[in-house]
């Protein structure tokens, strides 16, 4: 791990930095919209557009650094996100605040790519797995913690913008100002949603009802919690306990996952965290069991990408696993784009339990699926024989996705001859 960090210290300073204003940035825009009085329908758009960004993105990043380069399109990206953070407190207004959000989404797909670009180049076989389990850390724990600086000043003023901006800002100075060469950008076609569906019936569609998942929990956590009555510290503590538990289940499950039938986990997942969203509905004023609430909804649907990728992969050739990723992360992006928008009216138009409600319905779905796929396909892949389970993220890219999969894939070769 020395050599990772001395290697990649630049990278990961600048990533914890960038994720700190980016994980709280989302939950500062969803409290100052409840405080100026936006409607949780409206509001509903206004997320929905960084997910917006964030496919578009994935799309372009790509052909822009092909075209200029890493180190000029870093740059871009973050002058632009840094501007948009700042532009949210000068211009408040729902359509304003949603053209900025497809700003941001669109220039964090681009960064993602350069940042795992980087971790490939600056490390080596034997640690470029280490490298990418670091590097996943920090993002999800600069995320966390970034919930928590919602308690440093008053959302309704100027600060908290400017500290998102200050954050992003600083974040590019020690990844620009390193002495490691601009790394080279080469990934894998994306296969088509056709092959994707053909491959894997169940991971396709359950990405699909995923991201709806995801953009509704991170994107319309905060504005529940404020319409509730939380305070400004409970809100953070409520947000932080989604991605908390997103952080310490994902390692558990992923165990279970290489020595269960996936499908088996998948429709167990599912129930818990649907049952517990429901759960959600008929908790009263006290706040501790809806902490542990949050908590069990982030730790049942976050790990749920890797497991329906490692679930997927059992179907597909080596050299296809990357190419799934990319077009997995378009179907999960697909459903996260429409997530927060139809959250955002039926809270809006029968009231804010629908927040939990919607989770509930999204997951039970993929639960259902799940059971039907059993009847109609025999999982007969032995678990030595079966794909290495990797923890990935969502907006990880088919990069990062290709390291994950090379390295779980070496570790598991070097544990057969133990057996």
């Amino acid at each position: 791990m020395g050599s990772v960090l001395k290697n990649t210290w630049a990278l990961m300073l600048g990533m914890l930095l960038l994720m700190l204003g980016n994980g709280l940035q989302g939950t500062l825009l969803g409290v100052r919209g409840s405080l100026e009085n936006i409607d949780a329908s409206t509001m509903g758009y206004v997320m929905a557009g960084y997910f917006m960004g964030f496919l578009g993105g994935s799309r372009v990043a790509p052909l822009l650094l092909q075209r200029v380069g890493h180190v000029r399109v870093f740059a871009a990206l973050g002058s632009l996100v840094s501007a948009a953070f700042i532009l949210y407190a000068a211009v408040v207004h729902p359509a304003a605040w949603m053209f900025l959000r497809v700003v941001v989404g669109f220039c964090f797909s681009g960064i993602y790519v350069v940042a795992e670009s980087w971790v490939n180049s600056s490390t080596t076989v034997e640690n470029r797995g280490q490298a990418l389990s670091l590097y996943l850390m920090v993002q999800m724990g600069g995320i966390v913690l970034g919930q928590l600086l919602l308690n440093v000043a008053d959302p309704a003023g100027y600060d908290l913008f400017v500290l998102i901006t200050v954050l992003v800002s600083l974040s590019f100075a020690p990844i620009l100002l390193s002495t490691s060469p601009a790394p080279v950008y080469e990934t894998a076609t994306a296969m088509t949603i056709r092959q994707l569906i053909k491959a894997s019936p169940l991971a396709s569609f359950g990405n699909l009802m995923l991201g709806g998942t995801y953009s509704v929990l991170f994107g319309m956590a905060p504005i529940y919690a404020t319409q509730r009555g939380l305070s400004i510290a409970e809100v953070s503590y409520f947000v932080t306990a989604i991605f908390f538990g997103g952080l310490i289940f994902q390692y558990p499950i992923g165990y279970l996952s290489d020595r269960l039938d996936r499908r088996y986990l998948i429709i167990a997942v599912t129930a818990i965290g649907a049952a517990t969203a429901m759960g959600a509905v008929f908790v009263g004023d006290s706040f501790i069991p809806l902490l542990i609430i949050a908590l069990v909804i982030g730790g049942t649907s976050s790990p749920l990408y890797s497991l329906l990728l490692a679930y997927a992969n059992d179907y597909l050739e080596y050299d296809q696993m990357a190419a799934a990723s990319g077009g997995f992360l378009f179907i999960n992006g697909c459903g996260a784009m429409t997530g927060p928008i139809v959250v955002g009216f039926v809270m809006e138009r029968y009231g804010i339990h629908w927040f939990f409600i919607t989770i509930a319905i999204l997951m039970s779905l993929i639960c259902v699926y799940g059971i039907y796929r059993i009847t109609q396909r025999t999982y007969d892949v032995a678990p030595e024989d079966s794909a290495p389970h990797v923890v990935v993220t969502s907006n990880i890219t088919s990069m990062g996705a290709e390291i994950a999969i090379e390295a779980a894939d070496e570790a598991q070769h070097e544990e057969t001859p133990k057996q």
